[in-house]
């Protein structure tokens, strides 16, 4: 197994700050210490520890620990749940406690999807998998669903039947994106419905929870339900256009991932349906099939900006975002308010 000694994996990697976070700075720090204390201590010598056995094998674990605790991403799930709660003026030590379970559980499917799509870059730096090896990401990424379990058992059942069932319909959505591989023929619905299980879910569930932890009523909890759902869902919208059109330097990841794995995203969806029959082949046989898509990757930019595709994935992500804050209008003016609003432009911004 690669140990690669010139890595420094204590350097801390520069954020991308969303203005509308330091409303809840002081919430998200908070989140943070918990997420690293699950990660500190003799964790490495405790009972079924997934990596006790590896100990001797790959040296100290506790460089594992420390490149997990020093990639912290743009924390939108936390911040999703921390300002939902914070629409009703009501944050508690269990929103602290629901933000970091959720948080681990992202980062968990992050490790385990590099592995699954051979990514080499991460939030900037080099992935996990590149630098230990696949066995150890995904061990990483069982061991932090390990903590999970343990940090589930401290808040109220029906939350944990919320969480879990996010949980599911995400590995569900996952699964069903595998299945879809070289799918020419993909509907742009559904496509909807993959990312709709895959992502805009656990959204939808940081919301929700969010409201019910501060005590807000079954409307509200709905409406914010549904703001997450719609955000989450542009969201990934623009994540899967960055993949294609974004600058690995500003994304922090290998772009081009999707193309790669064969997996249609919406600007190549829009374009499969607007090219006549011979072309569409063309587009296929030569931008579309796997590790063929790498080296064209620019003509292919330039065919999905001639044909309207890029900035018909723009439109259709903004128009989720108008879905997600109309979602709110129902709602008294608030700090919390306005940054949900912020948030949930950030999401389609990011492709601008």
């Amino acid at each position: 197994m690669r140990q690669p000694a010139h890595i420094d994996i204590s350097a801390s990697l520069p954020e991308v700050e969303i203005p509308a976070f330091r409303l809840i700075k002081d919430h998200l720090n908070q989140v943070r210490r918990l997420i690293y204390r699950q990660l500190t201590g003799n964790v490495s010598d405790s009972p079924g520890n997934p990596f006790s056995r590896q100990k001797q094998a790959v040296g100290d674990v506790d460089q594992f620990f420390e490149y997990v605790r020093n990639r912290s991403g743009k924390m939108i799930r936390p911040g999703l749940v921390i300002l939902s709660g914070s629409c009703f003026e009501n944050i508690s030590e269990q929103h602290i406690r629901v933000a970091a379970i959720i948080e681990m559980i992202h980062n968990a499917t992050l490790l385990h999807d590099d592995v699954i799509d051979h990514g080499q870059k991460r939030r900037g730096r080099p992935s996990f998998n590149s630098l230990w090896g696949n066995e150890s990401a995904v061990l990483m990424g069982d061991f932090l669903l390990s903590r999970v379990f343990k940090l589930c058992a401290e808040i109220k059942p029906e939350l944990i039947k919320q969480i879990a069932a996010a949980a599911v319909r995400l590995c569900e959505g996952e699964l069903k994106q595998i299945t879809l591989k070289r799918n020419w023929q993909l509907s742009e619905s559904e496509y909807i419905d993959v990312i709709t299980e895959k992502s805009a879910v656990l959204f939808s569930t940081c919301c929700s929870i969010g409201a019910v932890l501060a005590g807000a009523k079954e409307p509200q909890v709905r409406s914010l339900s549904e703001f997450g759902l719609n955000a989450g869902i542009a969201f990934q919208i623009t994540d899967d256009l960055l993949d294609i059109s974004g600058d690995e330097k500003i994304t922090g990841k290998n772009s081009g991932n999707d193309l790669n794995q064969c997996k249609l995203t919406l600007a190549a969806i829009h374009l499969l349906k607007t090219v006549d029959g011979t072309e569409k082949d063309t587009v296929i046989n030569s931008y579309l099939e796997g590790e063929k898509a790498g080296p064209d990757r620019n003509r292919f930019l330039e065919l999905l900006d001639r044909c309207g595709s890029l900035e018909y994935a723009r439109t259709r992500a903004l128009e989720y975002v108008n879905k997600a804050i109309h979602s709110l209008d129902d709602f008294e003016d608030s700090a919390a308010k306005e940054a949900l609003i912020e948030t949930a432009k950030f999401m389609a911004d990011r492709a601008v």
